[in-house]
């Protein structure tokens, strides 16, 4: 036994390195040490300070990358290890080898390339120069451009180059000839290995990249890839513009589409990502539904085991898609990241097994449908799996049950991943994805807020007609997307709202004509990128201010809605699409109805089925966004509160008549009053603005002055507005609406 001195003097030895600052041991609740985690020339936060299971993750400026991106405090150290010696840094951002081209010249002939360097490409004599002349680094470690190349015009398959950091092997480029690239040391192949000459003069597959561990794509890289790829299994509708760069889709009907979503909910994953990740997906599937075409989905979370959060045998036995859909949204939105328990590993190749099941059910359900429909699998995850064995067997798996071995069912299946974080293992995904030509199937993306601007751009719901514009709730950034249909007109000495209807009209209303302007003197704001010329404004024939001027009506406004026809249609963007007209057929999505579904009467269902109906109506423009100044909310009263609201007409100037309903017909809602609330009123200027379900006539008083452009109802203040499903009315719009031989037609539906 050591004598006491002895023992005081091993206590004094162990206690010293802790009071001179070295490396402190872990305290025995499993915490992780605080020093020498620091990174040189950058930052770090922590997922949950230095208890166990936080994750730290260094943050670089842009054109600089950590050297070690994350740590895990795990059993009281921190994973991987911080190593004295050897510290974390944040070190440039090169972009791979560009002097890989054949049979030309690159310049500068550089070492390293770094972020905003620039390369110059010319080709030898006898050599035909495709590609991008001119490339410039990004800060996301890869070129701009396109791959120069230098190549002859006899070979049958043109030359497909070589990518920077890469090497190609073959250089016959013949039908059935092959060509094999493969990467520079420390880089990681994204793309097709192997490329074949196909008949026709097409190379299998697609481009590879040379990712390097810091490389990421783009947004606008990642918006472009997927919906190009994609678009084949959604049938979509495609406008070419040679003055944008870049696909964008566009969801309508098509077949059958089963779309698997699996959601990474590992160690590796925060709950902070998690919940970002459920809002990721959600809003992919809002998106794909204001479309008519109806996808089943199924959504599993995985970590160490996979946990079933929609199931697509359930989604498809619901009977109502619509209602399903919702649930669906519900059941991901309820799903906390507290459910997955200890489950802390990852199990890719578990989510595919859960998923080939699904598949393997639905098959044996119904053979002919399987065979019929189009399968989707979208993966979001670090790519960091750990246990349970590589996924790609159980991707061959799926592969053989949905291809069978038919070459032309090839295009049947989809295999995504989106690698999102900065230690995305790179290496591994290529066996997860297909390979088909000149598509994208593996994004890597540095965090989910790029994730969700992806998917925000990826689908240009305003591409077609078929999304008509509901309110959206878009980022503060662009405004004028809650508003897209907006438009103001001025007519001379007259100011009026309106809507874009169809890519060629605007609906307001007939009485901003009533000093006759001509074409030239209507001037149309719309979003600042679309300025239009006006080909002629149409008002229905029943239209007479004076028609009941001997009944002791000095103006008379039924029938007070017009149509202005623009020279040529515009096109459409996320800040113009049209509004939503009730009893047509491109409301249905909206309004999430089916075909068969979709009635006028259901549309009035829906929209204006009780006594009191929410509603809301735009002001004049602010010139700077092109979005209203102030949102009028008023309620439109109907049943009980109908008679009241309509009899406040006599109290109008000008109305000597005793009968309200000889002033207000049956086309007209009515709104205003301080009953149950009190309601915004109309303004001089706002006149053909649009409720959604009416559209803004005249009022019994002028309330808004110079002073006060704000006005609130008195208690019999009344606004009257001409109400879009009056068949008369119906009528009207149709006749050109659904006749719209220049621009887009609606479908109008049966009363």
């Amino acid at each position: 036994m050591a004598s006491k001195p002895r023992l005081k003097w091993l206590l004094l030895v162990l206690m010293v390195p802790l009071a001179a600052g070295a490396p402190s041991l872990a305290a025995g609740d499993g915490s992780c040490p605080q020093e020498n985690i620091d990174i040189s020339g950058g930052s770090f936060i922590l997922t949950n300070s230095y208890s166990p299971g936080s994750i730290l993750k260094y943050r670089c400026d842009l054109g600089y990358y950590p050297s070690i991106p994350t740590r895990r405090c795990q059993y009281g150290t921190w994973i991987p290890k911080p190593i004295t010696k050897k510290p974390a840094e944040c070190k440039r951002v090169t972009c791979p080898n560009p002097r890989v081209l054949e049979n030309g010249e690159v310049f500068p002939h550089q070492p390293k390339y770094y972020v905003n360097d620039t390369t110059e490409y010319s080709c030898h004599t006898d050599y035909t120069f495709s590609g991008s002349r001119v490339r410039i680094c990004k800060e996301n470690g890869k070129w701009n451009g396109s791959t120069p190349i230098c190549g002859h015009n006899s070979d049958y398959c043109a030359d497909p180059g070589v990518p920077p950091g890469s090497s190609r092997t073959g250089n016959d480029f013949k039908i059935d000839h092959k060509v094999t690239y493969r990467c520079d040391s420390k880089l990681t192949l994204i793309g097709s290995k192997e490329r074949v000459c196909l008949d026709g003069g097409m190379w299998s597959g697609t481009e590879p990249q040379c990712y390097a561990g810091f490389t990421y794509d783009t947004v606008e890289e990642a918006s472009e890839g997927f919906s190009s790829s994609l678009k084949s299994s959604l049938t979509f509708q495609q406008e070419t513009d040679n003055d944008q760069t870049g696909k964008k889709i566009a969801l309508v009907k098509g077949g059958k589409l089963d779309i698997y979503i699996g959601l990474d909910a590992s160690n590796s994953i925060t709950k902070e990502d998690f919940d970002k990740a459920k809002e990721v997906i959600k809003t992919l599937i809002k998106k794909i539904s204001y479309y008519e075409i109806s996808p089943n989905y199924e959504i599993l979370m995985f970590a160490s085991d996979v946990e079933r959060i929609v199931s697509i045998t359930d989604f498809k036995n619901s009977g109502d898609a619509r209602l399903q859909l919702q649930k669906a949204l519900k059941d991901l939105d309820d799903f906390q990241y507290k459910k997955k328990g200890d489950r802390t590993g990852t199990n890719i190749g578990k989510l595919y097994t859960f998923i080939l099941e699904s598949m393997n059910i639905e098959n044996q359900n119904n053979r002919t449908a399987f065979l019929e429909t189009q399968h989707i699998i979208i993966v979001f995850t670090d790519g960091q799996f750990n246990m349970g064995g590589k996924p790609k067997p159980k991707v061959d798996l799926i592969r053989n049950l949905v291809i069978d071995n038919k070459p032309e069912r090839e295009n049947k299946l989809e295999l995504y991943v989106f690698g999102v974080g900065e230690d995305v293992k790179k290496d591994d995904m290529n066996g997860l994805i297909s390979e088909r030509l000149e598509e994208r199937h593996f994004f890597a993306l540095k965090d989910l807020g790029e994730m969700q601007e992806t998917f925000d751009s990826m689908i240009d719901d305003s591409t077609i007609v078929g999304l008509c514009g509901i309110h959206q709730t878009y980022d503060a950034k662009n405004p004028r997307r809650k508003y897209p249909w907006l438009v103001e007109i001025s007519l001379g000495t007259l100011t009026c709202m309106g809507s874009l209807v169809t890519s060629s009209y605007i609906l307001t209303a007939a009485h901003c004509f009533k000093e006759n302007p001509s074409i030239q003197q209507i001037r149309i704001k719309l979003d600042k990128m679309n300025p239009v010329e006006v080909k002629r404004y149409i008002i229905p024939k029943e239209y007479d201010t004076k028609k009941k001027e001997g009944m002791g009506i000095n103006e008379f406004y039924d029938f007070d809605i017009a149509l202005i026809e623009l020279t040529l249609p515009v096109k459409m963007s996320f800040n113009l699409r049209p509004i939503c007209i009730p009893c047509t057929k491109e409301t249905n999505g909206a309004l999430k109805l089916t075909d068969s579904e979709g009635t006028c009467k259901k549309h009035e269902e829906m929209l204006l089925s009780k006594d009191l109906v929410d509603a809301s109506f735009t002001s004049k423009m602010i010139d700077k966004d092109r979005t209203p100044r102030k949102i009028r909310n008023i309620i439109i009263k109907q049943g009980k509160h109908r008679d009241a609201c309509v009899k406040d007409a006599l109290k109008a100037e000008g109305i000597s008549t005793t009968d309200a309903y000889q002033v207000v017909t049956k086309n007209f809602l009515c709104s205003g009053g301080t009953e149950p609330n009190q309601d915004d009123i109309s303004c001089k200027g706002e006149s053909g603005g649009a409720t959604f379900v009416g559209i803004v006539s005249w009022g019994t008083k002028n309330l808004c002055t110079k002073d006060k452009i704000d006005a609130k109802s008195t208690t019999d203040s009344r606004d009257y507005h001409i109400s879009l499903f009056s068949p008369e009315i119906q009528a009207f719009l149709k006749a050109y609406l659904g006749n719209d031989k220049t621009g887009s037609s609606l479908t109008f539906l049966p009363q």
